[in-house]
């Protein structure tokens, strides 16, 4: 268990988000960040999560909102999500919504970081049941059986996939920088070529050009490249190959999410440059989703990494806004 504490620069980074205030009054973008490591268990498989809040529990205190964080292909959850980026503010989604008076959980998925290493592949099906795995976890821990969830690309697949499963647990999803069929993705297009690869093998090479292409290939302005050799400290220490499941889903097996069967709450983000989630593939999905209670917002000056842009802000200020939104009168 350890204990870390804003900067007063990082304060004035998420003065955006903290901007919408009601979750979290000012002076809690200054209080003291706790955090915890836990292990949940599939089968066999030991799955490393991780929690940050404002203060240590305490016994008998009222419940905070629970949001889960999911993340991608490439890398484990705290370089995706809890980043320290030296002299370039805060790229902590943790800290940012742990401020914003979340109880704020992720975890490393089978294969990657912490978690156990094994012959599986990790698709999108195994990430869903590790989610289902953590609940036990999470309601012993928090004391709630729903709980907010927030995946970006593949993540989302996986978080979206868990919602259409066990719409019990879910409160509200957030889908950044989701695919749904994937058509009109040139990246997908050129990962295609690589797919009898990710069908014969379990893991794939993936070393600092390939972090750093992640943010280079749709439009490099709108990253600081600090944070790729960041990323690229945090990460190669854990090994140089993941999981190929999400690879081979994305590319072979889409959509494995249907919009029909979500009866929660949604919100799909993209970035205005993303090469992997396009514009048309984002509001089929959306059209097709139930419910009145969803919403569609395009990020200016962002590409498919969201949360770690330059103005990773205006995203947790979206998102904040829609977890955090007040319950309304049924007609």
């Amino acid at each position: 268990m350890t204990n870390t504490g804003p900067s007063r620069r990082d304060a004035l980074v998420l003065g955006g988000a903290l901007a919408l205030g009601a979750a979290a009054p000012a002076e809690a973008a200054q209080a003291a960040i706790w955090s915890g490591e836990y292990w949940a268990q599939k089968g066999e498989v030991r799955l490393n999560m991780y929690r940050k809040r404002l203060g240590a529990p305490k016994a008998g205190e009222p419940p905070k909102p629970v949001l889960f964080l999911v993340h991608g292909s490439s890398n484990s959850s705290r370089s995706s999500f809890d980043l320290t980026v030296p002299g370039k503010g805060e790229y902590s989604t943790m800290n940012a919504f742990a401020r914003l008076g979340y109880d704020v959980w992720t975890m490393d998925h089978e294969g990657y970081g912490r978690s156990s290493r094994t012959a599986s592949n990790s698709d999108i099906a195994s990430g869903a049941a590790d989610l289902l795995a953590a609940v036990s976890v999470l309601q012993k821990e928090t004391g709630r059986s729903r709980y907010h969830y927030m995946g970006e690309s593949s993540g989302a697949l996986r978080c979206g996939l868990f919602a259409q499963q066990h719409r019990e647990h879910v409160e509200r999803l957030v889908l950044s920088a989701f695919t749904y069929t994937g058509a009109g993705s040139p990246t997908l297009t050129d990962r295609a070529k690589q797919t009898e690869f990710y069908r014969t093998h379990a893991r794939r090479p993936r070393g600092p050009e390939q972090i750093r292409s992640i943010f280079t290939r749709d439009k490099p302005e709108v990253y600081d490249m600090a944070v790729a050799e960041a990323m690229i400290a945090a990460e190669l220490p854990m090994g140089d190959d993941v999981p190929t499941g999400t690879y081979l889903d994305m590319t072979a097996n889409l959509p494995v999410v249907d919009p029909l069967k979500l009866a929660v709450p949604v919100l799909l983000t993209r970035g205005e440059f993303d090469g992997i989630a396009t514009m048309a593939d984002l509001q089929e999905f959306f059209g097709k989703l139930p419910g009145g209670d969803k919403q569609f917002i395009v990020l200016p000056d962002a590409a498919h990494a969201l949360v770690l842009g330059i103005n990773r802000a205006q995203f947790w200020h979206a998102a904040h806004g829609f977890l955090s939104m007040p319950p309304g009168v049924r007609v």
